[in-house]
């Protein structure tokens, strides 16, 4: 039973089983509040999908995998040309897996194999210039719905669910010059498709989900010197299936899902004051998507515009504008 409420909303007869089990969740989302910032329609993603992996890697934006097409597909946004490409397929067919950009390479994490539903430890480099793959030393925990964030020369991959279906408060760190791992303190609260973003020397878990669809706002931080997690600000609103990436020494995260809808908001926390503000709210709202942040811009390729299993081909990026 615990796997199907946390996978519950990978196809959409779930949803009402797993409602049953959120109590709030049931209810629609909340209207984004205004806030400062502009969106612009770039390119369409190749292939619509959701619950994708996305990573800053070179200047391009990478889309990695997904729960619809095959989930090996690998596809490469460059924002100067407003064009994607194509690049060689993922050796395993994954869906809500975690990726991570680091010396012009891109790292990918976990997920939930496309074949099965099982949660995977594996861990894979793509290489653009030789178009090319490699396996990596696995995770030795396997997890999908987790989330990974790149601070200094380390890789911190944190929560997601198990391959019981359990929620996890799993973290682990990854050195991609020596290709190994280490475990790390576990987070205070155990979740799933949260956002993990690093920023100002801290890595932060947001967001997220357990037992189902409850939707959670949690927040807490990652020191690397202390080797500890402490708890902060929660979200304004509390969101699952949610994206994360840093702009202009803020934490913003975006869309969001429960059984009701889909979020449009984005809302920045700012680690100097401990607080969050609404920006200027997701044209399409939709979750199931990855976040990747490039110069000035974020961007935020396919998705899902409904709960459940659905995709899109839109690609929306936010800046602050002017």
């Amino acid at each position: 039973m615990r796997r199907r409420q946390a996978l519950a909303l990978l196809a959409l007869p779930a949803l009402g089983a797993a409602a049953a089990c959120s109590g709030d969740d049931v209810e629609a989302p909340p209207a984004a509040a205004p806030g400062p910032g502009r969106w612009v329609t770039r390119a369409p993603i190749p292939t619509p999908r959701g619950e994708v992996g996305v990573a800053e890697a070179g200047g391009l934006v990478f889309v990695l995998g997904g729960y619809q097409g095959s989930g090996l597909d690998n596809e490469a946004y460059d924002p100067v040309t407003d064009q994607w490409a194509t690049g060689a397929p993922l050796p395993r067919a994954l869906h809500h897996a975690a990726a991570v950009g680091w010396q012009g390479r891109v790292y990918l994490f976990g997920g939930y194999d496309k074949a099965t539903g099982e949660a995977v430890p594996d861990a894979y480099v793509y290489d653009r210039g030789a178009d090319a793959w490699r396996a990596l030393a696995p995770m030795p925990t396997a997890r999908g719905a987790l989330g990974a964030a790149l601070l200094g020369d380390r890789i911190y991959v944190v929560g997601g669910t198990d391959r019981t279906g359990a929620d996890s408060a799993v973290a682990e760190v990854y050195d991609p010059a020596a290709d190994t791992w280490a475990p790390l303190a576990p987070m205070a609260l155990a979740r799933n498709h949260l956002a993990v973003v690093a920023l100002a020397g801290l890595v932060f878990a947001v967001g997220g989900r357990r037992d189902g669809l409850n939707n959670l706002g949690a927040n807490e931080a990652f020191d690397p010197t202390s080797g500890a997690w402490r708890r902060l600000a929660p979200m304004a609103t509390p969101r699952s299936g949610i994206a994360g990436a840093a702009l202009a020494g803020r934490l913003h995260v975006f869309g969001g899902e429960t059984s009701g809808g889909t979020f449009a908001q984005n809302e920045a926390y700012d680690p100097a004051s401990d607080t969050w503000s609404p920006f200027a709210p997701m044209p399409t709202p939709r979750h199931g998507i990855g976040a990747a942040t490039v110069g000035d811009a974020i961007y935020l390729p396919g998705g899902g515009p409904t709960p459940g299993d659905s995709r899109t081909a839109i690609h929306e990026a936010f800046d602050l504008g002017a």
